[in-house]
């Protein structure tokens, strides 16, 4: 195929195509315009038809179109102006048309929101009357079981019985033998008539300045009898009238030596028995039975023979070869066949002062091996050869056999130390002028104290002869116990300790026969660190409770003569609670605050029901007499209940013993619905007591208070007003159901958080700060936990005491978040209000003291107590660490120094207690179906806890 063909015609034929191309273009055009044009025609026709079809009622919409239509065509501009007028004002008549809707709309949205605000409010309302409804249900039932149980019960409270008071002084009765005296005991030598069960246990001292016979003619020592008669005065037991009294207390001057017999000798001091002076060993009886009160055998009389405080001066047994009747005796030093066991008593002598805070004289319990395993400073006291029997001869020898192995036992093979000294260098000026073999004391009281600190463990020898205790070997295991070297009692099998009738000895003391002198080192080397440690916590209790003073011996002297009688003591003394107004205080009403969603239903409504009071009497001190006297180390003193009562077993609540007690389900147990509406547990039902320590801040008070509207279980409200201003007349006391008692405090002090107020009527006391906040089911799950835990401290911020790795030898106060705490702080804790009394009234006055000094620390003291009685930790319950409160005034626990003072207090508290009795524990209490799958049909115990 050739070139044209592919590209087409000549030049010629192509400028023809070109020309006909333009005239299809031009055509197409023209037809285009005809088009455009016709189209123009026709829409103004139908536009004038559509005019003209145009009905009455639409000539608005006629005269827009024709105008819209005319404003296409020319207009003049007067015309134009006009309409433009028009226009603008029909545009403002819409505007404010436009605007009064608006406003006629955000009125009704603003009515509507208003009646949604009422209608939700009215849904709280009833959802709170609903549950309302539900606690009063189940307040009726439990006060139709309340009711049944009064109609069952149908008995009138325990009536006491007739009061067996003496009317009158003893009778006069025939002298006993002195063989009858002899064999003396409480069923035969006693007269129990004189003392009831109900009588209190009263005595009556013999004034030694106003009876003379009281002196019977040896000198009593001026700091005894003025501290004797003193300390007794603040006993609750003592009285004035001898017709109402149980006993007669005779206070007895020691025998002197012979030396200064002789001046006494010039008022008649007279052997009884020989009618020789008496040469310091016996007693003139005569004027004993010219006391006005003896009665002719002295029943019911106790003699107080108490060892001077120089035991170089006296025996200590001025009673030995004398004829005291029915007469009790209370001295250290006593003979075989002279002691009367379960008649008679011993006690130390007076070495202490006469009271206040001892516990310096104490040393640390730690660490728990000494420098020396064993100590002794001794020497014996040579007796007259002219007294000397068989009998002392062979336990002479045995001494001598026991000296002679502790010295090879002290020079032998081995690692331990000792400190063993049978001879006073320098030579000691106290030297006994007894007739008995007996070790004196060697050195200063100061000497022997920076030994006994030094020893894990200090031997006490058993005199020689017949001595069944002596007032040297009393002073020996008086300043052991002090010192903290616990007693090693070689021959205590002969030996006799104070009150041992209520003092369990083997918790504090090593009691050994001498023949097993060659086992002791053996045995001292067996015991454990826990055991060392035990022992000696064991025997500074019984040396500060019972020993450490004048005032502790008295007090216990009276303690186990009451306790032999099955006596109940005094009730303890509450602290009366004086409100901040003139007259009974009556709080404003004032509505509720009202809480955005309302509480879950956690229990019954009651009314108040404090908490049964002195119903063990009789019983406490009889049960649990040992735990009194050794644990708890109080037999001074009723308390209206314990925290350690003993609990029913479990079937007794449906069999007999069902007074009282609400158990879940009625007995069947069950989940949140039926949990809520008893308390269950292992004891009956209760209430509990809040108290709030405050001070001026007023608003943060209200809305704590306001906040324990509808509270379950809450007895009544204690407010200690700390504040030295009382609170302002116009401010409004919120009703919240329960009494609130705003009391007056004396100063400003932090340990009026702790006061045993008589308001207080209920075991369990929630201590809480003015600006804690906590919710209901934390407080109730916190009481229900308590409940179970009544001897302990149960809160909610957990705290710790961490030893300061820096100086090795401190404590720190810790409040970051740890897996282990040893204190819980009782800004919000569930406290027994025993110890509340054990805080005022037995606590260490110089921790109280430091708690004033610091205003700060007395959560931590209270820590150390509770820990200090129980040797437990406390219990932590919910997730809750801390407490914040939006608005409050800024805390003093926020300041660094606060955190400093609490680092100084916890090792002064230590060094008071002698030991940190502070102890960890790794968990917390949550309730039991916590974070538990349970079926839709049921419901937790609490819905966040």
């Amino acid at each position: 195929m050739t070139y044209e063909a592919l590209v087409g015609p000549s030049s010629a034929s192509g400028g023809s195509c070109y020309w006909l191309r333009h005239m299809k273009l031009y055509r197409i055009g023209i037809v285009i315009a005809a088009c455009l044009l016709f189209a123009t025609f026709v829409f103004y026709y139908l536009l004038l038809n559509d005019e003209s079809n145009v009905p009455s009622n639409d000539i608005h919409r006629s005269r827009s179109q024709l105008e819209a239509f005319d404003e296409v065509s020319p207009l003049k501009a007067a015309d134009l102006k006009l309409r433009i007028d028009e226009m603008l004002r029909i545009k403002g008549t819409v505007s404010l048309e436009l605007r009064d809707l608006e406003a006629r709309r955000q009125k009704l949205q603003s009515d509507i929101g208003l009646y949604n605000q009422k209608i939700d409010e009215l849904k709280q309302e009833l959802s709170r009357q609903q549950t309302e409804l539900e606690r009063l249900k189940i307040s009726v039932e439990q006060a139709q079981v309340a009711q049944r149980e009064a109609v069952l019960r149908n008995t009138p409270e325990l009536a006491l019985p007739k009061a067996l008071f003496s009317i009158s002084t003893p009778e006069q009765n025939r002298p006993l033998s002195r063989a009858l005296a002899r064999e003396c005991k409480m069923s035969t030598c006693f007269d129990h008539s004189r003392c009831s069960l109900t009588s209190g246990f009263p005595v009556y001292l013999y004034d030694p300045d106003v009876h003379s016979a009281a002196n019977v003619g040896y000198d009593i020592d001026g700091f005894l009898k003025t501290t004797i008669k003193q300390t007794l005065g603040y006993n609750a037991h003592l009285t004035d009238d001898p017709n109402r009294a149980c006993v007669f207390l005779v206070l007895v001057g020691e025998a002197l030596p012979e030396q200064e017999t002789v001046r006494n000798n010039r008022y008649g001091i007279t052997n009884i028995e020989n009618g020789k002076h008496s040469g310091g060993s016996s007693l003139n009886m005569t004027k004993l039975y010219h006391l006005p009160f003896w009665g002719g055998d002295g029943r019911n009389h106790i003699l107080l023979n108490f060892a001077r405080r120089d035991l170089s001066i006296g025996t200590g047994n001025v009673f030995r070869n004398s004829d005291t009747g029915r007469a009790m005796l209370v001295q250290s030093s006593y003979e075989e066949g002279q002691y009367r066991k379960g008649f008679d008593l011993i006690v130390p002598p007076i070495l202490g002062p006469p009271g206040g805070d001892v516990w310096q004289e104490c040393s640390s319990m730690l660490p728990a091996r000494r420098k020396f395993l064993l100590s002794f400073q001794g020497e014996m006291n040579v007796q007259n050869q002219s007294n000397l029997n068989h009998v002392d001869d062979e336990a002479e020898t045995v001494d001598d056999f026991i000296i002679e192995h502790l010295k090879e036992m002290s020079l032998g093979h081995t690692q331990d130390r000792f400190l063993l000294q049978f001879e006073c260098i320098p030579a000691t000026e106290q030297r006994n002028p007894s007739t008995i073999r007996d070790w004196s004391l060697c050195g200063t009281d100061n000497s022997r104290k920076s030994v006994l600190k030094e020893a894990t463990f200090t031997l006490l020898l058993a005199p020689g002869g017949n001595s069944i205790s002596s007032t040297l070997f009393q002073a020996r295991l008086y300043e052991a116990l002090r010192a903290g070297a616990i007693p090693v009692i070689l021959g205590g099998d002969q030996m006799e300790l104070p009150y041992s009738e209520t003092i369990e000895w083997r918790r504090a003391a090593i009691s050994l026969p001498k023949a097993r002198i060659t086992e002791l080192h053996f045995l001292l080397r067996a015991i454990s660190d826990a055991d060392l440690l035990m022992m000696r916590r064991q025997g500074r209790l019984i040396w500060e409770r019972y020993l450490s003073s004048v005032q502790a011996t008295v007090d216990s002297i009276i303690a186990s003569l009451r306790d032999r009688l099955g006596i109940p003591p005094k009730p303890v003394s509450p602290v009366m609670a004086h409100s901040v107004f003139n007259s009974t205080f009556i709080p404003l009403k004032s509505d509720p605050v009202l809480d955005t969603e309302p509480e879950e239903s956690l229990g019954p409504i009651e009314p108040p029901y404090p908490s049964p009071a002195f119903r063990r009497n009789y019983t406490a001190h009889l049960i649990q007499s040992r735990e009194a006297w050794n644990d708890w180390a109080d037999p001074f003193a009723l308390y209206p209940q314990l925290p350690f009562d003993p609990v029913l077993p479990s079937d007794a609540k449906f069999i007999g013993s069902h007074m009282g007690f609400r158990p879940i389900g009625k007995g069947a147990g069950g989940a949140g619905k039926e949990f809520g509406e008893s308390l269950g547990g292992n004891h009956p039902r209760e209430q509990f007591t809040i108290v709030i320590l405050t001070y001026e801040r007023e608003q943060v008070l209200m809305d704590s208070l306001s906040r324990l509207y509808g509270l379950p279980y809450l007895h009544k409200v204690i407010v200690v007003w700390n504040s030295p201003k009382p609170p302002l007349e116009d401010l409004r006391w919120p009703d919240i159901g329960v009494p609130v008692h705003v009391v007056r405090a004396l100063r400003n002090s932090l340990n009026n958080r702790f006061l045993p107020y008589d308001a207080i009527e209920t075991e369990a006391v929630l201590s809480v700060d003015d600006d804690a906040h906590l919710r209901h089911d934390e407080i109730l799950f916190g009481f229900r936990v308590w409940r179970e835990h009544r001897d302990r401290v149960v809160g909610f911020p957990g705290r710790f005491h961490a030893w300061d790795t820096n100086t090795l030898d401190a404590w720190n106060y810790n409040s970051n978040y740890s897996c282990e705490l040893s204190m819980v702080l009782t800004g919000a804790a569930f406290i027994h209000k025993y110890y509340t009394y054990l805080y005022t009234y037995t606590l260490p006055q110089a921790i109280r003291d430091k708690v004033d000094e610091y205003m700060n620390c007395e959560d931590i003291a209270m820590n150390f107590l509770v820990s200090h009685v129980t040797r437990k930790p406390p219990v932590k319950v919910t997730s809750r660490w801390t407490f914040r409160c939006p608005g409050c005034p800024v805390s003093l626990s926020e300041d660094d120094t606060h955190f400093q003072e609490r680092h100084k207090c916890i090792n002064f508290f230590t060094k008071v207690f002698g030991y940190t009795p502070l102890l960890n524990t790794q968990y917390r209490a949550d309730s039991i179906l916590f974070k538990t799958r349970i079926p839709h049909d049921k419901q937790k115990c609490f819905k966040f806890i």
